[in-house]
């Protein structure tokens, strides 16, 4: 009798009946409730970048899979998931040409040189937006309101001067296009985790790092308002519910996503405090991508019958 055949394909593994583009589409649909508000605040500079990023993502993908004459994939939705986040994390008010340049980095360079999707080492949109930083640095940081060119609440609470909370929480400030509304990003992560495509574990543990973090080290003591600054402030919510949980690069045991997020927390709070930026998810997160191997070899469980060191214990 013919021994049955066993399929085996490169992670990210999914543990029930859902696909790669169902999860994708659910993330894009948690994504929908800040992308919207970002076009209603910042107009159609914003809706300008965001269909740019998204159109090269896509189009990347598909042009490098056809020359190396790949199977074509961007109808997993991944390549379009990944020109979103890219687009969200950039200033509404970019030159055309930047977009263009971040999203081909996140497919050509950070995804596709290392295998394609399931074989990167750091999220791409990620890794597209600390490139554009390190390149373009000046229009990077150059965020707009109400058409005036003016510091994030970050920048203004690490310059000592004093935020409005509440319009952090709604969203009604400076900032890149889908990071503003701390409200709305809660919601969507909210939907993923509702439907299962994310665990609580990593945004909940980072978040909450981050708060323990500046409230020992941030000068203000148990200071509310300094606290929500922080954790409504800048790229946090976005990093955490959306780019810190990437299957791909997170890890995958509850005790690994705990210290992973802790990790992320401690990172985040001294690139803030203690750096030169206002900011630190994004550098934050990569940092933490690299360590994950280290992260799961550490907290992988041991299989029945095997002692430390790899010998049975039967």
């Amino acid at each position: 009798m013919s021994e049955p055949l066993y399929h085996v394909s490169a992670n990210p593994h999914v543990r029930d009946n859902g696909s790669t583009q169902k999860i994708m589409l659910d993330v894009i649909i948690a994504l929908l409730p800040a992308t919207i508000f970002g076009i209603y605040i910042f107009g159609a500079p914003a809706a300008k970048t965001i269909v740019i990023t998204i159109v090269t993502c896509v189009a990347a993908e598909y042009i490098y899979q056809k020359l190396m004459k790949q199977p074509v994939t961007i109808s997993d939705m991944s390549a379009a998931l990944t020109g979103l986040l890219l687009a969200l994390n950039l200033p509404p008010e970019v030159p055309f040409w930047l977009p263009i340049i971040g999203g081909v980095f996140a497919i050509i360079v950070v995804k596709q040189l290392f295998g394609g999707l399931g074989q990167n080492f750091m999220n791409p949109a990620l890794g597209a937006r600390c490139f554009l930083l390190i390149s373009f640095a000046a229009r990077m940081s150059a965020f707009t309101y109400d058409g005036v060119t003016t510091a994030t609440p970050l920048a203004s609470l690490k310059a000592g001067e004093s935020v409005d909370v509440l319009r952090m929480f709604e969203g009604f400030i400076p900032g890149t296009i889908g990071e503003t509304s701390a409200i709305l990003l809660i919601i969507g992560g909210i939907y993923l985790v509702a439907r299962k495509v994310i665990s609580p574990i990593i945004p909940c543990v980072y978040i909450a790092t981050v708060a323990v973090f500046v409230t020992l080290f941030g000068g203000h003591g148990v200071d509310i308002q300094y606290i929500a600054a922080h954790l409504f402030g800048g790229g946090l919510m976005l990093g955490a519910i959306f780019m810190a949980t990437d299957y791909v690069t997170s890890p995958i045991t509850n005790k690994g996503k705990v210290i992973y997020g802790i990790v992320l927390g401690i990172l985040t709070g001294l690139f803030r405090l203690f750096g030169p930026m206002a900011e630190g998810v994004s550098y934050s997160i990569i940092i933490a991508n690299i360590l994950v191997p280290l992260i799961e070899k550490v907290t992988m469980p041991t299989p029945f019958g095997i002692v430390k060191g790899g010998k049975s214990n039967e």
